[in-house]
């Protein structure tokens, strides 16, 4: 099969490029395209135009290659070859057209996007920027605003918008035949190159550094997307080469860096994550019920809503199924303001509550969303199991409890399954899909699918206390106090989390959740028979500290005000448990934290609670706010390397962490 084919129509040549499945601009079609165009400069038909076969326009460059030594010739030479060509080319756009498709796309003369094509620069999404003249040929094609969104956030914008930017000439119903009508008319007048035009001007002064504020606050750390800003503005003040070749030093710089290896590998491992989703036998789910109407289930159910499911949540009285009503209504509200949807009366419209178990009759899935508690877990799906049609997937919510005590109530178990979303459900992308040992190949598959359809990452974990997630949380949240107990102030702590990338620390976060929601499930534990060693948040909720709710946990709370600080009760209250006075730079604090996570995460792989270390690492990315452009513990523990690592910890790291290091 040839990597590009060429035809003639009319004098139009007509260059067809076939590198399944999305036409990535690896380096053999790099080459194939060059060819082609090197044939036709000889050829000097009247104008060109460059499609793709399959389901996409180029969709960017070869992942494969990512990392690898570059290969000639790259995608901005190819692009500059298009430009320096006698004849007017057109770039016939379908799918999409991102990165260095994209790119390849601005070498072009004209630009014709099939409609409902998509089109963007995702590459500071990878910690780099486009290297291949995007940004600097933005700067000349795009009005100043919209060249910053594209180049800075890594959106895709549809085939619309793009029209209305600038970014493509026409949108199109016939793609191809469009492309060679303005083929014909751009080679009666040869426009000029992007290469070789001015640059808008600049709309004022203060241009420049309101722009540089929006991206560095919404940057949140990533460094690449002000990079790209920084290198747009010189695309203002520069010749086009000079800014040319600013950008793709800036590139290639960014692209051996941490950043980019980090989020690299979280791009390869969500891909992984996807692969995962699909299985054999997976039914779609169209109707859904939520059991439950506090916060967790009235999210749950909003998340169902907001992909177009119908749902029916069930409570124990009517006063709390209004009340669970609302509480949609105010997640839906808020989801219409995101402009996620449009209008919450056409997605309410979908939703009931009740208070009968009978009104789950029809529905594809149940999830079943009540407090932790064993026995009130049981009884629903005692209940659920006889009202529900033969097939109806049942699933659980819990976060603690072993799915497989509370399922073992259940006739067929093959239809059971655990779905931990974490909260607010309608917002975090996170869910740990838990199978018990009885749970079906197709049920397995249809949650994976759901979970896929709902927008969400879904992670299969196995069973231990925590799964996943909630274990490492247990584990950081345990070093975090142990560095408090070594005299660490509770404050210095946070901010070293803030510094590392969270948006707060561990106790900031237990203040927030509440101390008390965990401490339940410690005294339940105890109450079990359970041998649970005292920590010092237990002592702050003896005391009645519980958190911003209770206007005192870690830190004082004013009425009214979520600002916190440091609390001299909370230091008399645990002045008897601090045995020191440690001086840790905060850099130490965090990398300590950081190794007592990658620690346990490692354990859970070893126990094959967890696939791999990239499936932890997203766990975490997506379920706890560890910074993304940080890769995951597991993957910065890798990058620390085993010297490090027993630095921070001051001891050897365990083994299952140890052989992931070497």
């Amino acid at each position: 099969m040839s990597l590009v084919t060429t035809e003639h129509r009319d004098g139009i040549a007509i260059l067809t490029a076939n590198n399944p499945p999305v036409n990535a601009l690896g380096h053999p079609l790099r080459a194939a395209l060059a060819e082609a165009f090197a044939a036709l400069a000889a050829e000097t038909p009247r104008a060109a135009v460059l499609r793709c076969a399959g389901r996409t326009f180029f969709a960017g460059a070869d992942v494969r290659e990512f990392g690898q030594p570059p290969q000639p010739p790259a995608i901005y030479e190819v692009a500059a070859q298009i430009e320096d060509l006698p004849f007017p080319v057109v770039a016939a756009i379908h799918g999409g057209a991102f990165g260095g498709g994209l790119e390849l796309a601005l070498g072009c003369h004209g630009r014709v996007a099939e409609a409902g094509a998509k089109l963007g620069f995702p590459e500071v999404t990878l910690g780099i920027i486009p290297g291949a003249g995007g940004v600097v040929r933005s700067a000349r094609l795009l009005p100043p605003r919209d060249a910053v969104d594209l180049i800075t956030t890594g959106k895709r914008i549809d085939a619309g918008e793009a029209q209305r930017i600038g970014l493509v000439d026409r949108v199109s119903e016939g793609l191809l035949e469009d492309a060679i009508t303005l083929a014909r008319q751009l080679a009666d007048d040869m426009p000029v190159p992007i290469s070789k035009r001015d640059h808008p001007e600049v709309p004022s002064t203060d241009f420049w550094p309101a722009q540089e504020a929006d991206v560095r606050r919404n940057a949140k750390g990533v460094e690449a997307p002000l990079v790209a800003l920084d290198i747009l503005q010189r695309a203002y003040a520069e010749d086009f080469e000079t800014a040319r070749r600013a950008e793709r030093a800036a590139f290639e710089r960014l692209r051996d860096g941490e950043q980019a290896a980090a989020l690299r590998h979280v791009f390869f491992a969500e891909r992984q994550a996807a692969k995962t989703a699909k299985g054999e036998g997976a039914k779609t789910i169209e109707t859904a019920g939520v059991v439950g109407g506090g916060t967790m289930g009235a999210g749950i159910a909003t998340a169902f809503l907001l992909r177009g499911l119908m749902v029916t949540l069930a409570e124990t009285s009517g006063e709390a199924a209004n009340a669970a009503r609302e509480r949609v209504q105010k997640a839906v509200g808020a989801a219409v303001k995101r402009g996620l949807v449009q209008d919450a009366d056409v997605v309410m419209a979908r939703f009931s509550v009740t208070t009968e178990y009978d009104a789950f009759s029809d529905t594809d899935l149940v999830v079943e969303a009540v407090f932790e508690d064993l026995d009130v877990k049981r009884q629903v799906f005692a209940r659920l199991e006889d009202a529900v049609r033969s097939d109806t997937i049942l699933a659980t919510n819990t976060s603690y409890l072993d799915p497989r005590e509370i399922g073992d109530v259940l006739r067929d178990r093959s239809r059971f399954i655990g779905l931990h979303f974490f909260s607010p459900a309608q917002i975090m992308k996170l869910v740990e899909i838990v199978p018990v040992p009885e749970t079906s190949d197709a049920s397995r598959a249809t949650a994976f699918k759901l979970v896929e359809r709902l927008g969400k990452v879904g992670i299969r974990a196995g069973i231990c206390e925590g799964f996943i997630g909630n274990r490492i949380l247990k584990r950081y949240r345990a070093a975090a106090e142990e560095l408090v107990r070594q005299g660490v102030p509770v404050a210095e702590i946070d901010a070293a989390m803030r510094d590392f990338g969270l948006a707060m620390g561990p106790f900031q976060m237990q203040d927030l959740a509440g101390l008390d929601i965990a401490f339940l499930q410690r005294e339940a534990a105890r109450k079990a028979g359970q041998d649970v060693p005292d920590g010092l948040s237990d002592v702050l909720v003896r005391a009645g500290r519980k958190g911003q709710k209770t206007g005192g946990g870690w830190y004082d709370y004013r009425e009214g005000d979520r600002t916190p600080h440091p609390s001299e009760e909370v230091a008399r209250l645990l002045a008897s448990h601090v045995r020191g006075s440690a001086d840790m730079v905060r850099s130490d604090i965090a990398e300590r934290l950081v190794a007592e996570m990658a620690e346990e995460g490692a354990q859970i792989v070893a126990e094959g609670i967890a696939d791999d270390a990239g499936q932890v690492d997203l766990v975490e990315l997506h379920g706890y706010g560890f910074p993304r452009w940080r890769g995951g513990p597991l993957f910065h523990a890798e990058r620390q390397g085993a010297a490090e690592v027993e630095r921070v910890l001051g001891r050897a790291p365990a083994p299952a962490l140890a052989g992931l290091l070497t």
